[in-house]
């Protein structure tokens, strides 16, 4: 046979070593980024969703005994950074777990999702205080991290999401119900994130 044969057989019978690498290479590159955009529950924090309810019930009770509306918010405002300390600590701890990167997986892009509502709700803290318009602050603290948790949480499991429109319902109801909003702060802010975290803890990973 001659060897214009032998070269074209080759030529359709095996790729060269080197395109076989590159899409070898580009598959497992794919697979890696399918199973880190499916694996996004991973950054939630079910152990430190708990420990931020636990926080929260903490909190409400001793905001239930501030002498003035000033000191209630500064207790909730307080709590609210310590919470995200925890939040995001609990956050990298999951993620190194799950072996996954904290700074371009799962994790950064759960937090970049949050972190157009928590804004917008930092902003509108500070309109509200000025205008002296304390009592609209637990619907739109609840109602924003609801919305924050809900649209971080939408590639995620179901109870995330869920987690989050239950938060923004309880906000609607703040709003509704403003003399009760020490009390549905309490109820969402700790005993929804401590009976989710819990579950989340519990079946998804920590």
């Amino acid at each position: 046979m001659s060897r214009t044969g032998h070269s074209a057989r080759s030529t359709l019978g095996q790729e060269p070593p080197a395109r076989l690498e590159a899409g070898a290479d580009e598959r497992i590159r794919y697979i890696r980024d399918t199973m880190e955009r499916a694996g996004t529950f991973t950054a939630v924090p079910g152990w430190g969703g708990a420990v931020m309810g636990v926080s929260a019930l903490v909190t409400a009770l001793v905001a239930a005994r501030a002498p003035s509306p000033e000191a209630w918010c500064r207790a909730w405002i307080v709590d609210g950074v310590v919470a995200f300390g925890i939040g995001c600590a609990a956050i990298a701890w999951k993620a190194r777990r799950a072996r996954s990167p904290v700074v371009r997986g799962p994790a950064i892009r759960f937090l970049l999702t949050l972190a157009p509502p928590l804004a917008t709700g930092g902003v509108l803290t500070g309109v509200l205080l000025t205008a002296r318009r304390i009592d609209l602050l637990p619907g739109t603290w609840l109602l924003l991290y609801g919305t924050a948790v809900a649209t971080g949480g939408a590639a995620s499991v179901p109870a995330v999401p869920i987690l989050g429109a239950l938060l923004m319902a309880t906000g609607t109801l703040a709003f509704a119900l403003p003399a009760a909003g020490n009390v549905l702060m309490a109820a969402g802010f700790g005993m929804l994130q401590i009976a989710f975290g819990l579950y989340i803890a519990r079946r998804h990973g920590g």
